[in-house]
């Protein structure tokens, strides 16, 4: 995308605003993606992330069964539907309504959610997203640990929810490529890391997309 250019507007410090919440505001306020985002009508500048990996390497079509994990607010289940995929989508947090996809609300790595999941999708994925950001803590090394952690547990999910051949796109922060990517290499043919421009400049989150999914023997 061409980015708009900057307001040059300025958020004031006033009706109880702390500083925090001031530079935040002035950050969505400068940020020429949440003003493309609201423009074509995405919850999320996040979008952008979604849109350029799939643009340059081909990730969804019409008719691709997705499964979307940590969606709310849904700017990436917003994006597949209008690509003509099948999406459903996942988060611990309420999401409003995407006409197009289904919802389950719950933690994916509870038993009875991936059954409903696998469910919902009647059949395997041929896709699995996953943007789930758990909280941080502002302590390098124990983000990049609960980082890991989740991107584990979507490898996990994967044997149960991913067909033969499919693909995965997953979030990680820089340093946990060492630990998540010889556990990629065993269940994937290709992968690659990939740092979006939409990707804020202070941020040290990358994603992994990963393709040609083998699954082990004993999956089910």
């Amino acid at each position: 995308m061409t980015a708009p250019r900057r307001t040059g507007e300025r958020v004031r410090a006033r009706g109880g605003r702390t500083a925090a919440q001031v530079r935040w505001l002035q950050r969505q306020l400068d940020d020429p993606f949440v003003a493309e985002a609201k423009k074509r009508g995405f919850r999320a500048r996040s979008v952008f992330k979604l849109e350029e990996i799939d643009k340059k390497h081909g990730l969804l079509r019409r008719g691709t069964a997705v499964l979307d994990l940590g969606a709310a607010p849904g700017s990436w289940t917003q994006y597949a539907v209008q690509k003509g995929c099948r999406v459903v989508a996942c988060d611990l947090l309420e999401m409003a309504p995407v006409p197009g996809a289904a919802f389950v609300r719950g933690d994916f790595t509870d038993p009875a959610v991936q059954e409903r999941l696998r469910e919902l999708l009647g059949g395997p994925a041929d896709v699995v997203l996953s943007d789930v950001a758990p909280n941080t803590t502002g302590l390098r090394n124990v983000d990049r640990l609960k980082v890991e952690a989740v991107v584990e547990a979507v490898l996990d999910l994967l044997g149960r929810v991913l067909r033969p051949g499919g693909a995965c796109l997953v979030k990680l922060l820089k340093g946990a490529e060492g630990t998540i990517l010889p556990l990629v290499r065993q269940r994937f043919a290709a992968h690659r890391l990939i740092r979006p421009k939409a990707t804020r400049p202070e941020s040290s989150e990358l994603y992994l997309l990963a393709t040609g999914f083998r699954p082990e023997p004993s999956s089910s």
